[in-house]
């Protein structure tokens, strides 16, 4: 194997085209990964305390919404916003958008479940306790319950993150310069060493997940 192709094209592969053109590569994996990240824990957590004081049809209604993007794939999510959103609505939707977007709805949809879980695992002789204090709701929710569960949770969305950089890699349908997209490019410019260009970024993968993986490990121990 001759690895001088990844040394050739080292900046490009981790960097794009910046600083003389937009950010790419590895970094702008990096990028998506935390914007999806924090989109979708906030979404996660939102929509996992409506699942768990919400009661009725509007519970059903949101379960069935969530259900939705369970069970769609991404690269579908990604494919309908990027190409059908511009002809049913007649409007620009951006390329990176529109991918962190797909990535939130979908991430958020799994901590969802994760979020509503981790409340429920809590005694309900708390909710009980605080309410007979006079607590309201909220309240018990901020300074009693989300307190202890939020630990609890806290491994689950790192196991999402990791999802979710892998996922980024889907991207490359709408031409998101990401680190696939980057690697292909460069393959087929240099039309030799496919294999250690895209063992490299499988290492570059592995790293990232390997991390995010170690700290989650870590978390759990002191959960």
């Amino acid at each position: 194997m001759d690895f001088s192709v990844i040394q050739d094209n080292l900046p490009y592969l981790l960097l794009g085209a910046y600083p003389d053109g937009p950010i790419g590569g590895a970094a702008l994996t990096l990028i998506l990964s935390l914007l999806s990240g924090v989109l979708a824990g906030m979404l996660g957590l939102s929509l996992g305390i409506a699942l768990t004081v919400m009661r009725g049809k509007p519970r059903l209604a949101l379960l069935a919404v969530l259900g939705f993007f369970r069970a769609i794939p991404v690269l579908m999510l990604i494919f309908w916003s990027y190409f059908l959103l511009p002809i049913v609505f007649q409007v620009d939707v951006p390329a990176l958008p529109t991918v962190v977007l797909a990535l939130s709805l979908i991430g958020g949809a799994y901590l969802a479940h994760s979020v509503h879980a981790g409340i429920q695992s809590l005694p309900a002789g708390q909710w009980a306790a605080a309410r007979a204090l006079g607590m309201r709701p909220w309240q018990v929710l901020s300074l009693i319950i989300l307190p202890q569960a939020l630990p609890i949770m806290l491994p689950s969305f790192l196991n999402q993150w990791i999802s979710l950089i892998k996922d980024t890699s889907l991207a490359y349908v709408i031409g998101v310069g990401e680190l696939s997209f980057v690697a292909t490019q460069v393959s087929n410019r240099v039309m030799v060493h496919p294999t250690e260009i895209f063992l490299f970024v499988a290492v570059v993968y592995f790293i990232f997940c390997w991390s995010l993986d170690a700290l989650a490990t870590r978390l759990t121990r002191h959960a």
